[in-house]
């Protein structure tokens, strides 16, 4: 004979079950929530190198120039001493009139030329060619005077002998990255 306890144990009512199944239907749902939300952002790392690889490609570039009291058609360019040694064009930040990046008869010579250059709807080779893929990508660059502190024994210099490079990098997704890097002057200059 059962008696009322034995009957109610033997297993699980219907208000238990749908019970037991909103609660494990509301887990997957926070899993699955997760999951989506991982593989969405999974792309932004690969955003985010492809932005650091070509702020880094233009901040070498912009690097590599050199760095003048003249520009570097002038006659005295790299013997000079001061902007007074120059014997008709003193270098200043940005470029000369008739300069650009890509231009093959007067192209960017120093680092200075390059305060204010930017690419927007696409990223370009120093020759010009738009690279595929890169589209979605706009580059800025600034250049100003920044003076670097004395570390250890070394000596401090002065803003006039030391520029401060910042490239910027968008891209999809409101991605941005920034570089920032120095380049000092040596005088007398070695021009290429």
């Amino acid at each position: 004979m059962r008696t009322p306890n034995a009957r109610r144990a033997c297993g699980l009512s219907l208000i238990e079950l749908i019970v037991f199944i909103v609660i494990v239907s509301a887990a997957v749902v926070g899993v699955l929530a997760a999951l989506s939300m991982a593989t969405r952002s999974s792309v932004d790392p690969l955003i985010q190198k492809q932005a650091l690889a070509i702020a880094e490609a233009v901040l070498e570039e912009v690097q590599l120039q050199p760095f003048s009291y003249c520009d570097p058609d002038d006659a005295n360019a790299a013997t000079a001493l001061n902007a007074g040694s120059c014997a008709t064009i003193v270098e200043a930040i940005g470029p000369e009139a008739g300069e650009t990046r890509v231009n093959a008869t007067t192209p960017f010579d120093n680092v200075n030329d390059y305060h204010g250059f930017g690419m927007s709807g696409g990223i370009t080779n120093i020759a010009g060619s738009p690279i595929s893929g890169l589209d979605g990508y706009a580059v800025s660059v600034t250049v100003a005077g920044q003076a670097i502190p004395a570390v250890g024994a070394g000596r401090a210099i002065p803003a006039s002998d030391s520029l401060l490079i910042t490239v910027t990098v968008t891209g999809p997704g409101n991605t941005s990255v920034s570089l920032h890097g120095y380049r000092a002057r040596y005088a007398p200059n070695a021009l290429p």
